[in-house]
């Protein structure tokens, strides 16, 4: 089954400040939304709320029938809404595998009273099942046995990726994935991307300054700034827009 991510009117407040203001935004499954906009726009402010990490002053987050107002955050990962951070988290001493083994690992130990102390023989069976196909997806299989710590940035980023869709998720938060990678590792990611959501139906919500890739693998994209929602439309019509130009991307003036 899959689902749609449906946040409407969010309001993050911190002090006297507000970092998101009102941002509704509607992300279907099967396709890639992109979420853009100059540093300090409020994104990671918005992906917070949205996986439980913050408390918004006011809104609501939706994911397909679920609503996931209140919940804690492992309780809203249950649901299916999964989240990378900008900064890679990996266990730098453990294997590829073994990372990647961590994300299902988690989810279905959080799942039992007693699940932190032992898995059943057939949750083991879909860890290693679960992991082993990510690897494959990933292009890491070769790598299973190596060191995190000794990998290049772009294989790190793809570790980080694997360990996410060996996960029971049904949707993904991205935040900046491609950070560090080179032109050829940008693509080569972008298609690990796009292929997992046209083979499963899940949906992701990518937060993204490479607009190379955005332009190549968003369907739809949302342009925030100064905690605001400014437009919203299709790739094509978001990239010709004077008003993004001018807000993200520099480059015109706009009355």
């Amino acid at each position: 089954m899959t689902v749609d991510l449906d946040v409407a009117n969010v309001t993050v407040r911190f002090g006297g400040i507000v970092a998101v203001n009102d941002v509704s935004l509607y992300a279907k499954a099967g396709q890639i939304t992109g979420l853009i906009g100059p540093n300090g726009a409020g994104k990671t402010t918005f992906f917070n709320a949205c996986t439980g990490r913050n408390r918004p002053l006011s809104g609501t987050v939706r994911l397909g029938d679920h609503d996931l107002h209140g919940h804690r955050t492992s309780n809203r990962a249950h649901h299916g809404l999964g989240r990378t951070f900008q900064r890679m988290e990996l266990f730098e001493s453990l294997s590829v595998r073994e990372n990647v083994r961590c994300g299902p690992s988690a989810f279905y130990s959080s799942l039992r009273p007693l699940g932190l102390l032992y898995s059943t023989r057939k949750e083991t069976r879909q860890i290693h099942a679960r992991a082993e196909e990510a690897l494959d997806r990933c292009g890491l299989s070769g790598l299973g046995d190596r060191v995190v710590g000794d990998l290049s940035t772009g294989q790190r980023r793809l570790v980080e990726l694997a360990r996410a869709i060996a996960t029971p998720f049904k949707f993904l938060l991205l935040d900046e994935p491609s950070s560090g990678l080179d032109v050829s590792e940008t693509h080569a990611f972008g298609k690990v991307l796009t292929d997992w959501v046209s083979e499963t139906g899940n949906g992701i919500l990518i937060v993204e300054h490479d607009m190379a890739l955005v332009s190549e693998i968003c369907q739809q994209i949302y342009v925030l700034d100064f905690g605001k929602i400014i437009y919203s439309g299709t790739t094509r019509e978001a990239l010709s827009s004077d008003l993004v130009k001018a807000a993200y991307l520099g480059e015109v003036s706009v009355a």
